[in-house]
């Protein structure tokens, strides 16, 4: 097999053993041909940080003909996309040959196996918690009677111990032993090798002084060790479910029956994915098309805002296109699927926020960059102190213990706790001030933040359309006709006029407007050409007319409020030396007046949800630290490219999953997540720094044999503690 593999990567664990030949031999089955080049998913178990996601790239794009290897940590997707006669197989093998776990991809699938992990982890927490508790007071007991306490009653209560400690470490211990035996025996090392090793020869050793009436045993160690290890553990596999949240809800979105029209004319129902290019798609009202389409019949108004961010619904024809994501608002229309539910637009932003996410995998977490050296440390640490101590005579029992006490009280519990318990700490300050941290991570690029884009309806602005304008006593007329329509200028223009009548025989004309009866009299609310005038193409604003019989029309105008605080939280921005655009699929006059007002001099209107991903791209190739600010399902692509991004509380379910945060009330929000950010990456680098300065403080002392292996467990959760301590800081004072 030709292929390359990256160098083992070190701080994270390979997963489970990967599966047999016999289910890689399959995946033909779900392999993608278009345009002669062939795409597969996959699902990987196992990886963990951005050294498995090189290593695992580096050895696919070594294949031949193999284009793009794209693996997303977040939920284990692997796309890999090439061209030629390469086996699917050998696509599996490849990965699996590196020591982690690969079948088919499911959203569904994954999904499950990351709470499925999750709830795992969180019982082996709580009965490694219960078995701790135990151990101690059987511990403590023997502690007590230390010189009064006889042999065989010592040796009894140690033995208990061990009988409690030997099902905790081999079902609560699994997850570390797993990972650290497949590292192994593929020939790599990683984080749970040492802690493998720490584990099993404080048990190992304790048994040994249990079975010679030794005065000391360890069992309390390897638990408590165990213990604290797996929080660190659970904290991380949390953060990263939260974190896949986005795709899932988008292909949630996606995964709806259309309604095909067959040759022979009936409609039948079916699965959006089996729709092929020219079926005829029947599209109902109040039905949210998942396939793009060109009208072939009907005219009726969609509401775009889920793919332009457009706040006022657009009058549509024979002819044109409707994208996925468009909502028919009105009468039924029959389009032509100009392609595959995966080839439509709404795909097209799901593969955006895929690669958003894997973008974010490979930023390095300062944990990993302290872990990378953790390893070879741990290991040739405890090795040197064996050696050594056999070379100065000492007999194999004493090294043993020396090299035990060296591998548990340098066990990284303090490492692993030190990024996640901020993250909590962090993540509780801010949502008491009602802001919702979806990714632990984000904190860190938060706090690197320079730019800021911004979307303008829903973010900038309320998002929805009021009356400006003033009027007297034909507002209540006008408002007769509107309570008969869903449009929103009829709502924004029913809001205005209170409770009252419904006109008569009210009849909609889509694209136009009402008609009906008042007080015997004929009125009409809508456009211009409805009322009998030119459209104003300069008209500052959504407006709408009324008229009643032969009198002049009046005109209504609208307008989308910016947010209470938008002046003082861009001014505050940019007092931080943050500069500020705004990117809104908006028209050029909507934009440029709230531009004007904000005195914001970069902007553009009218974009699309790819032009926003690509603007942000080059930021980012020019250096710039993006947050990304946006509510629509045009922003998730921005949201999940983004170096960092925000959603507001009213934004859509796929926004907010895309975001790294979620935040209620006006803009000012920003600044307090900025702020909170800047203090968390503080304290983190505290911790890593205070367990740095705890392991050369330790080492020298248990490499010279001062302490035992109980102690060392006991220092061990004493730094565990600091580093908790430290990061309680976060939840007082101003951030």
């Amino acid at each position: 097999m030709n292929s390359t593999t990256a160098p083992p990567a070190l701080g994270c664990p390979s997963g489970l053993a990967p599966p047999s030949d016999d289910l890689s031999g399959d995946l033909s089955a779900f392999v993608r041909v278009k345009n002669e080049q062939k795409t597969l998913s996959l699902s990987v178990r196992g990886a963990k940080c951005g050294g498995c996601l090189s290593k695992i790239e580096s050895a696919l794009r070594g294949l031949p003909g193999v284009k793009q290897a794209r693996l997303n940590l977040s939920n284990g997707k692997l796309l890999v996309s090439w061209t030629g006669d390469l086996p699917p197989a050998q696509i599996a093998h490849t990965v699996s040959s590196l020591g982690y776990g690969v079948s088919a991809h499911s959203e569904d699938e994954s999904s499950k196996a990351a709470k499925s992990e999750e709830r795992a982890l969180l019982i082996s927490m709580g009965i490694a918690a219960f078995a701790l508790a135990n151990i101690m007071l059987l511990s403590v007991s023997v502690w007590g009677g230390h010189g009064e306490m006889g042999d065989q009653t010592r040796v009894a209560l140690h033995g208990i111990s061990g009988l409690i400690t030997l099902p905790v470490l081999l079902f609560s211990g699994r997850h570390f032993f797993k990972s650290a035996f497949t590292a192994l025996r593929h020939g790599h090392a990683n984080m749970d090798v040492p802690i493998s090793l720490a584990l099993t020869l404080a048990f190992g050793v304790s048994v040994w002084e249990t079975a010679t009436a030794g005065a000391h045993a360890y069992f309390d160690a390897s638990v408590m060790l165990l213990f604290f290890l797996l929080t660190g553990r659970f904290l991380d596999a949390r953060l990263r479910r939260q974190a896949h949240a986005a795709a899932h809800g988008l292909a949630a979105l996606q995964n709806r029956s259309v309604n095909r029209l067959t040759r022979d004319g009936r409609i039948e129902p079916v699965r959006a994915d089996r729709i092929k290019q020219g079926d005829t798609v029947i599209l109902a009202a109040g039905e949210r098309t998942v396939i793009d389409l060109k009208i072939s019949n009907g005219t009726g108004e969609i509401d775009e805002s889920m793919v332009t961010g457009e706040s006022l619904p657009r009058t549509i024809g024979i002819g044109e296109t409707l994208y996925a994501g468009s909502l028919n608002l009105d009468t039924p229309l029959r389009g032509t699927a100009l392609g595959e539910a995966a080839d439509s637009l709404l795909s097209d932003i799901g593969r955006m926020l895929e690669a958003g996410e894997q973008k974010r995998a490979r930023y390095r977490q300062i944990a990993d960059k302290a872990v990378t050296l953790y390893v070879p440390f741990v290991h040739t640490t405890a090795a040197l102190a064996f050696l050594a101590w056999i070379f100065l005579g000492a007999g194999v029992h004493t090294a043993i213990i020396i090299a035990v006490s060296t591998l548990i009280i340098t066990c990284p519990c303090a490492l692993a706790l030190a990024a996640p318990v901020v993250q909590v700490v962090a993540a509780g300050r801010l949502f008491k001030r009602g802001t919702f941290l979806r990714s632990g991570d984000a904190l860190e690029r938060f706090a690197e933040i320079d730019h800021v884009v911004l979307d303008k309806t829903g973010t900038l602005t309320l998002g929805t359309p009021q009356l400006v304008s003033e009027h007297g006593s034909e507002l209540s007329v006008a408002g007769q006709l509107a309570r008969a329509s869903r449009h929103p200028l009829s709502r924004a223009l029913v809001a205005a006029a209170g409770p009252g009548p419904l006109a008569a025989d009210v009849q909609e004309h889509p694209g136009l407007g009402l008609e009906g009866q008042i007080n015997g009299a004929r009125c009409r609310l809508g456009s211009a050409e409805w009322v009998g005038l030119e459209a104003d193409p300069n008209t500052d604003g959504p407006v709408l007319w009324f008229v009643m019989t032969d009198a002049d029309p009046i005109q209504l105008r609208f307008e989308d409020r910016l947010q209470s605080d938008a002046e003082t939280a861009i001014a505050r921005l940019r007092a931080r030396g943050i500069s500020v655009e705004i990117l809104s699929g908006d028209g050029h006059r909507a934009v440029e007046k709230i531009a004007d007002t904000l005195g914001i001099e970069a902007w553009q209107a009218k974009v699309s949800p790819q032009d926003k991903a690509d603007r942000l791209k080059r930021l980012d190739e020019e250096g710039k630290k993006v947050l990304m600010v946006g509510d629509g399902l045009n922003d998730a692509g921005a949201l999940a490219i983004a170096h960092a991004s925000l959603a507001p509380g009213g934004a859509m379910d796929v926004s907010q999953a895309a975001s790294d945060a979620v935040y209620a009330g006006g803009l000012s929000a920003i600044e307090h997540v900025l702020n909170v950010s800047t203090r968390a990456k503080s304290v983190m680098l505290q911790n890593f720094g205070l367990a740095a300065a705890y392991n050369l403080i330790a080492v020298p002392i248990a490499v010279t044999g001062h302490v035992t292996p109980l102690i060392a467990a006991i220092a061990m959760s004493a730094s565990s503690l600091i580093v908790t301590l430290n990061a309680l800081r976060l939840s007082g004072g101003e951030p």
